[in-house]
């Protein structure tokens, strides 16, 4: 049974390809078509602009800059922008609470004197200071910690200020001279007398050169008096 074909069903390899195609093409007319216009086109009224738009040079398609100003500089793309470094941190002093440290009139265990006369006395001048400081140091207990810190500090003061007077002696008696040694021993009187004057006024006092000296007597020394 032959099989029904329509007139799409063709072969490009047949040899009558080609014949069939124009006579398909050619025969069908049943769709529209284009149709013919008659008479003149109508022309578009001119603008005002017409005169502008004929002549393509009367406007720029760009900007140009025949004389760019001077004072304005070109703005590169490879200036870096501008850095403005963080406000340092400010941090707020520390500021110690102000303690009074001033002696006191209270009578000291194991020697019976104020306080503030037992916290001076160490440091008086001409050999009183050695005195008052070994018998604070033999008499005051261990509770007293501020009696016998200016004991011991004061002991080991005229200690050094002993050693250094026997130096200038050595040398005043080679060279014949005692000018150095009558100087250091005004100047460690004076010394003397401003350590009692900020001990009085309850300054922080303490000798940073002999502060081991000094601790190593406050520990030697036994008190008598253990309450």
């Amino acid at each position: 049974m032959e099989t029904k074909r329509t007139k799409y069903d063709t072969n490009p390899l047949d040899p009558d390809y080609v014949r069939q195609t124009e006579e398909v093409w050619s025969g069908d007319d049943s769709g529209p078509g284009t149709r013919e216009l008659e008479g003149a086109t109508r022309e578009v009224g001119s603008s005002l602009d017409e005169g502008a738009r004929s002549n393509v040079y009367s406007e720029a398609p760009t900007r140009t800059f025949d004389t760019p100003p001077v004072d304005s500089p070109y703005p590169s793309v490879f200036v870096p922008p501008t850095y403005s470094p963080p406000t340092p941190y400010q941090a707020t002093p520390y500021l110690p609470p102000q303690v009074n440290l001033r002696p006191t009139s209270r009578p000291v265990a194991g020697v019976g004197l104020p306080e503030k006369w037992a916290v001076i006395l160490p440091y008086a001048p001409f050999y009183i200071g050695v005195v008052a400081s070994l018998i604070e140091l033999f008499l005051v207990p261990r509770k007293e910690l501020k009696v016998r810190f200016h004991a011991a500090q004061g002991l080991a003061l005229h200690i050094a200020i002993l050693v250094v007077q026997t130096l200038f002696g050595v040398v005043g008696a080679i060279t014949d001279s005692s000018i150095g040694g009558n100087l250091f021993k005004f100047a460690a009187t004076i010394f003397l007398i401003i350590s009692m004057i900020r001990v009085w006024k309850g300054e922080p006092h303490r000798i940073a050169p002999i502060s081991e000296p000094a601790q190593w007597l406050n520990e030697r020394i036994e008190p008598r008096n253990k309450s």
